[in-house]
């Protein structure tokens, strides 16, 4: 056998290791993710700029100046170099200048709360209507809201291709993280916060989303099927949603946002008004005031003794919730402090 065939062979187990390799964050489908690909490039390029020389470079002198190399030169009083000095400190300050405009004027292009300017190179999204999805983080499956359409579903996602898309995106109980990597980076979503990320995608296809942040125990299934469609088969797929019987209301919202894991596509025929809100704002359950109802209050010089209690239960009773059990709070007594006034106290 030759060299270089046992070169080829030795070659062999990386190309098998590589060829299981998921390459969707260099070869997106979405113009966002591809901005975003495009960039990892730029600043991996300008880096190698620096580090290949610097590799190449010890590498030579550790060969030339080895002990065994007696024809090197040897110049114990060398010290400065200007030429030297130029190329060390000119070179990176070049490169971090180029590296420093491209991260001001991508982090502000590329802003996920930046409504979308173009939904590909050289086509321009004005005049598009985007598409407005409302996302829910539960444990531990993903809940999307049509608002305009007026349907729902779980751990399933559509949309049109070349259509720009609008997620609003909350969270039951934890922090977590939404990502479909063809689609556009991964933005957060919290509980009692509203995020927001604007995305398109350019090809139709089925593709792969899921949680970017550890939120308990079933987190490895907290999986989704996002499709690209055309516009005819997306308007074709809500019809066929608008067709089902099921209706998502407060209170199968409620049970929806018990623990559970592997759960299959659900779809929702109908969807409450304002069931969004009431999730970002802690209060899908009857009778409990709303977190932006509360601010308000406050914001106005609060209730007092007589608030006391919605303070209390702002939590959302997230433990019972996540199945962990929990303890109603009751007020047992209230102490004004000292320097109070007199007819406060």
């Amino acid at each position: 056998m030759t060299p270089s065939s046992l070169k080829k062979l030795a070659l062999l187990p990386v190309l098998l290791l590589l060829s299981g390799c998921d390459w969707v964050v260099m070869n997106p489908s979405g113009d966002i993710a591809a901005q975003q690909r495009d960039l990892i490039i730029l600043s991996t390029v300008l880096m190698l700029i620096i580090i290949v020389p610097v590799i190449i470079l010890t590498l030579f002198f550790a060969w030339k100046y080895r002990q065994s190399n007696k024809a090197a030169k040897y110049d114990p009083d060398w010290h400065h170099s200007t030429k030297l000095e130029i190329v060390i400190w000119a070179a990176p300050l070049v490169i971090i200048m180029i590296l420093g405009a491209v991260t001001w004027t991508s982090t502000h292009l590329l802003d996920p709360y930046r409504p979308l300017d173009r939904i590909a190179p050289g086509r321009s999204a004005e005049g598009v209507k985007p598409l407005k999805v409302q996302v829910v983080a539960l444990d531990w499956k993903w809940m999307f809201i049509y608002p305009e359409l007026g349907i729902a579903t779980v751990n399933e996602l559509a949309a049109p291709v070349d259509t720009p898309i609008d997620f609003d995106l909350t969270a039951s109980s934890v922090m977590n993280s939404f990502y479909v990597p063809a689609l556009a980076g991964q933005i957060y979503a919290m509980p009692g916060m509203r995020t927001k990320l604007h995305a398109v995608i350019n090809k139709p296809g089925v593709y792969d989303g899921f949680s970017a942040n550890y939120s308990g125990e079933g987190f490895s299934h907290m999986r989704f099927k996002f499709h690209g469609m055309s516009r005819a088969d997306f308007d074709k797929w809500a019809t066929d949603v608008r067709k089902g019987a099921d209706r998502l209301d407060g209170p199968r919202y409620l049970v929806l946002e018990k623990p559970s894991e592997k759960v299959p596509p659900q779809r929702f025929a109908s969807v409450e008004a304002g069931l969004f809100d009431k999730a970002v704002n802690r209060c899908v359950e009857p009778g409990k005031m709303c977190q932006h109802d509360m601010m308000a209050i406050d914001k106005s010089g609060g209730l007092g003794m007589a608030g006391v209690y919605n303070v209390t239960t702002l939590e959302y009773d997230k433990r019972t919730r996540r199945g962990e059990g929990g303890i109603r709070s009751f007020i047992a007594a209230l102490c004004a402090p000292k320097s109070a006034p007199a007819e406060a106290r």
